[in-house]
């Protein structure tokens, strides 16, 4: 009897260790959540761009006419515009958005002939590219690939007359469309104040416009985190044609901007 009571006494203490053993045992410590990082940085920028106009204008089938506005001559005959961007991008990707609005106008003879004429135009151009970095491996330099598109509207107001008289004859008249863009997107970065941007792209492929191409380039200024400034020049060509308006044009000038990154 004494053995079986101290088997039995073992036997109710091995069943009791389990159960201690859970109730001795230490929960883990809660494990504090990963902090999400956004990585991304956002510009906003204003900017005013003297775009001069040089090329062959026509309206419903009047002209086309050279149209020369030189780019010391765009804010005489510039008589409203606003401009302005906004993009973002991390350390693979990047995206930018472009607007501009501008009303211009022109007047001149028409070749050697005795006939004078006179334009107007109201424009928007709205403008939005995505972008990849490209595995360049070369220190405080960024390299994008870029596809987006470019929306065109245009306006158009053109009279022709003889030279000393009234104009006879004028026509207006809207055109639209937008063209697909491939190209490449350069930031380099000489430190923490001095950069440079460039900007190049090529489209239209017959989707809207024949031909379309736009070159960009600028040096900057950080200022702060948050506040810098550029100055740079700008040119967008176009090869448009459709029902008697024809827009085969290069627009080009000096732009200075401000930006606000956040």
């Amino acid at each position: 009897m004494k053995k079986l009571g101290l088997f039995g006494l073992i036997f109710a203490m091995l069943g009791a260790a389990p159960a201690m053993a859970a109730d001795l045992s230490v929960e883990p410590a809660p494990v504090a959540p990963t902090p999400v990082v956004n990585d991304w940085r956002f510009q906003a920028t204003l900017y005013g761009w003297a775009t001069g106009i040089n090329g062959d204008v026509g309206v419903r089938g009047l002209g086309p006419v050279d149209v020369n506005v030189s780019a010391s001559e765009a804010i005489s005959d510039l008589h409203g515009a606003f401009m302005g961007s906004f993009g973002g991008n991390n350390d693979n990707w990047m995206f930018l958005t472009d607007f501009v609005w501008a009303r211009v106008s022109d007047s001149g003879q028409v070749g050697n002939k005795p006939l004078n004429y006179e334009y107007t135009q109201n424009q928007a151009i709205v403008q939005g590219i995505v972008g990849y970095r490209l595995p360049i491996n070369v220190d405080k330099l960024t390299v994008n690939g870029t596809l987006g598109f470019r929306y065109m509207y245009l306006d158009g107001d053109l009279g022709l007359g003889i030279v000393g008289l009234p104009n006879s004859a004028s026509a207006s008249g809207s055109e639209q469309w937008i063209d697909p863009t491939v190209g490449l997107n350069v930031r380099y970065d000489f430190n923490d104040k001095w950069f440079v941007n460039a900007l190049g792209d090529i489209g239209g492929f017959g989707v809207g416009s024949d031909l379309t191409w736009q070159a960009f380039g600028a040096v900057g200024y950080n200022w702060s985190k948050t506040i810098s400034t550029s100055l740079g020049y700008r040119a967008i060509y176009e090869d448009y044609s459709d029902g008697g308006f024809v827009y085969k044009t290069t627009q080009q000038g000096v732009m200075a901007g401000i930006g606000i990154h956040f």
